[in-house]
Formats: C-alpha cells, sequence, structure tokens
C-alpha cells in the first residue's frame, strides 16, 4: 500500500529535500509551500500523513493545526520546529500534532519517525482502504467514494454528481456524523477567497441529498437548523 503524504514547507531546498528522500522510499508525495494553499489541500485532500513546518508564510503552522483538528481532521501530523524550541513543541503537541522533527535533521531521523507515526497510527486518519489493484477507496455503510476518479457508489449501483456535489460528498464522508458548518464546507470546497453566499452550499447539498435519497435512504445528509450539516449512515433493517 502507498502512502500519501502532505509536506507544507516554504524553504524550496528542505522541501526537495523531503520530497526526494520520502518518493524514494516508495511514498506518493505532495507539496505546498504557503499557509493558506496548505491548509486548504490538507481540508480538500485524502493524505496518510502531514509533514507540517511551522513558519509559513500566510498562515503558520499552528493555525492549520488547529484548523484542522477543529474541522475534524485526523490525519497524522508531523511538526517541524527550530533547535532548541521547546515552546514549538509543547504548542504543537497541544494542539493535536502526533510527532516532531527539530531541524536540522538526517534522513534516517526523517524515514524512521514517519514510519513510526505510520505504524502507531495504523493509517485511521485518512479512513481510505485500497482495493486489490490499488485504487482507493472510502466506504461508508454502503456508499462507496472513489476519490481518484469521482465516482460514486450506492448500494452497487453508481451515483451521477457534478464536481461541485462530489467534493461536498467527500468533504462530508470524511467526518460521519459531525456537524460541519456552511462556512466550513464553502471554505473547503469554494476556497477561503470565495465571494458567493452560503445559498451556494445549500444548493448543491440540496441536490446532493436528493440524489442520496432515491437509493434507499441508507447514507442522508441531515440539516442542523442554524448552524449546517451531518451525514449520518443508517443501519439496514433485517427481516
Amino acid at each position: 500500500m502507498t502512502h500519501k503524504i502532505l509536506i507544507i514547507e516554504d524553504e524550496p531546498t528542505l522541501a526537495r529535500l523531503l520530497s526526494y528522500n520520502l518518493s524514494q522510499e516508495g511514498y506518493e508525495v505532495q507539496l505546498a509551500d504557503h499557509g493558506s494553499e496548505g491548509l486548504r489541500t490538507a481540508l480538500h485532500g485524502l493524505h496518510d500523513l502531514i509533514v507540517l513546518d511551522i513558519m509559513l508564510p500566510g498562515m503558520n503552522g499552528f493555525e492549520i493545526l488547529s484548523r484542522l483538528r477543529q474541522h475534524g481532521i485526523r490525519t497524522p501530523i508531523i511538526i517541524l520546529t527550530a533547535r532548541n524550541a521547546e515552546e514549538e513543541v509543547v504548542q504543537g503537541l497541544k494542539y493535536g500534532a502526533d510527532d516532531y522533527i527539530t531541524k536540522p535533521f538526517g534522513v534516517a531521523e526523517l524515514l524512521a519517525r514517519v514510519s513510526a507515526v505510520l505504524r502507531r497510527t495504523g493509517n485511521e486518519g485518512s479512513g481510505v482502504s485500497q482495493e486489490n489493484n490499488g485504487e482507493k477507496i472510502i466506504r461508508v455503510g454502503e456508499l462507496a467514494i472513489y476519490p481518484e476518479k469521482y465516482e460514486v457508489v450506492l448500494h452497487g449501483e453508481p451515483i451521477t454528481l457534478r464536481p461541485k456535489e462530489f467534493e461536498v460528498l467527500l468533504y462530508l464522508v470524511q467526518r460521519p456524523g459531525v456537524v460541519i458548518t456552511r462556512d466550513d464546507l464553502m471554505n473547503a470546497v469554494w476556497g477561503f477567497d470565495y465571494i458567493g453566499g452560503q445559498r451556494t452550499v445549500d444548493v448543491h447539498v440540496s441536490s446532493l441529498r436528493k440524489k442520496l435519497e432515491m437509493n434507499q435512504q441508507s447514507v442522508q445528509i441531515e440539516s442542523i437548523r442554524g448552524v449546517g450539516y451531518k451525514l449520518v449512515a443508517r443501519k439496514e433493517k433485517t427481516h
């Protein structure tokens, strides 16, 4: 199984070093060099591990870490801190980091810590499994989502979704039972700089809900008045 790792690091040389060495170990690597871009990528993507620098342009690592945990993202995170910066380590762990590496560090230490965190967390953070052919798939009850193909199957039947409907569903399905605000959905799917209103979110959720409910209602999107939405997988009735 190939693990996907997101590196959020703005220093080009270090980013290339991390990417090269992790890729050589067989990991699939994605890079982000700006705080806001890194947060958006982490919220929107499917990653098994995030390597997060603390000092970033636009938004620092602590804010990214805090927002990810607030949004229900449980993906394991390793923070990169400066030497002798004990306060950074303490703050990072307080916000929900799984481990830390102090700069400068050796390749062997990096690979060992990455391997240890992935092994310790059992890859629970992404909620992603893989088929025998290596294709990524997310399952909630009878719902199966293929994020790499933008395909959705419910009770063995394919559901045709528009791109933004798919992205809304993907965001919700990664947080089953968790109430997601309209602002959270808008920021994750349309981006922080989107100038449209929350009505856009409501229209897409309404359309998505109708398509799910046409398939026996085993997976539903519930409205939480004045707040937002949550996805609920209902158990099948047995006779």
